[in-house]
């Protein structure tokens, strides 16, 4: 709670006076109930402008060295994600996956709203990527809807590596609530969890009007030279 009233309370004001969201669809966001925001990821600052434009609470997971950052850059980092309502994982053993997962279903089984980035990673040239099956998995196991949400411009705004954003009116698009209830008896089931995650990455794709590359975006990093 400490952490949403400083989003509302500092954070809030200053971030909207300076880049001016611009956001179509909001109205698509339920106002009561478990709800998933399937966001691509362009940049570090998507985590912190998607729970700003929102009415409800959002919690996302991130790497744990966000909040242990040396220097101005760590500080600006941890002051960022804390008062987002960030919440911490650590993602350096075999099952980092499935502690964030594990997490953000704590979060929706609450009734809450959790984000999550189906990629996994940001889009190392702004396309769009392979979407992993964990977003599906989230789904099936909460009830709850998913609410595909394209960030637009934010690459412009804070490309992978600066630190400084540049100021720059933020654009956002949300959809209409996708419902997988249907699908409740198929938990487990891979196939019915692939077919789920590709209907959330073409709405993105929809929405943003980015290239889709079908091949996971981590693997595209992993062959990239240094």
């Amino acid at each position: 709670m400490f952490y949403w009233l400083l989003k509302l309370v500092v954070l809030g004001p200053v971030l909207k006076l300076v880049f001016r969201p611009k956001v179509e669809g909001l109205a698509n966001v339920p106002r009561s109930g478990p709800v998933i925001l399937a966001c691509n990821h362009l940049s570090f600052s998507d985590s912190i402008f998607t729970p700003l434009v929102m009415k409800r609470k959002v919690t996302f997971v991130a790497k744990a060295e966000y909040f242990t950052g040396k220097g101005i850059k760590g500080w600006f980092s941890r002051m960022f994600f804390v008062g987002a309502g960030t919440i911490p994982v650590d993602r350096s053993g075999g099952e980092a996956a499935q502690a964030a997962l594990d997490t953000l279903l704590r979060v929706l089984r609450e009734g809450n709203v959790a984000g999550i980035y189906p990629e996994g990673t940001r889009s190392p040239d702004g396309r769009l990527y392979r979407g992993k099956t964990g977003v599906a998995r989230l789904a099936l196991e909460s009830g709850a809807v998913v609410v595909p949400v394209a960030l637009l411009n934010t690459d412009e705004i804070q490309p992978t590596g600066t630190l400084i954003p540049t100021v720059k009116r933020v654009r956002m698009r949300i959809g209409k609530p996708l419902d997988f209830s249907r699908y409740a008896d198929s938990r487990g089931d891979r196939f019915v969890e692939r077919a789920i995650t590709d209907e959330i990455m073409f709405e993105l794709m929809a929405l943003s009007g980015r290239e889709y590359v079908d091949v996971y975006a981590s693997k595209l990093k992993e062959v990239q030279p240094a």
